[in-house]
């Protein structure tokens, strides 16, 4: 019964990762138009990404912002590590516990 809890948990958050991935990835692409900040849904992706997005802009050296914003790459970075390590190994100890 553990072993499918966290099966289900690994799910969940895989699912929560690749969303935020994608919201990430169209906040980028839309950055790249000069969106109008009225607009709903712009303030929506602003809304669910910012809290990501800010604290490693923060962490960030200034001597490496060169005029781009490279936090949507570093967050990618750590969605793909957090997919391929995290969720590997919840769904590694799943099949263990139900063995």
């Amino acid at each position: 019964m553990l072993g499918n809890f966290i099966n289900a948990l690994a799910q969940i958050l895989n699912f929560l990762i690749t969303v935020l991935y994608w919201l990430i990835l169209i906040r980028a692409l839309i950055s790249w138009v000069n969106p109008d900040p009225s607009n709903t849904l712009v303030q929506f992706l602003y809304k669910v990404t910012e809290p990501i997005l800010y604290p490693i802009r923060k962490m960030l050296p200034v001597n490496f912002r060169f005029g781009l914003d490279v936090s949507p790459l570093v967050a990618f970075l750590i969605l793909v590590f957090l997919r391929l390590f995290l969720i590997r190994t919840l769904l590694d100890l799943a099949a263990r516990l139900r063995a």
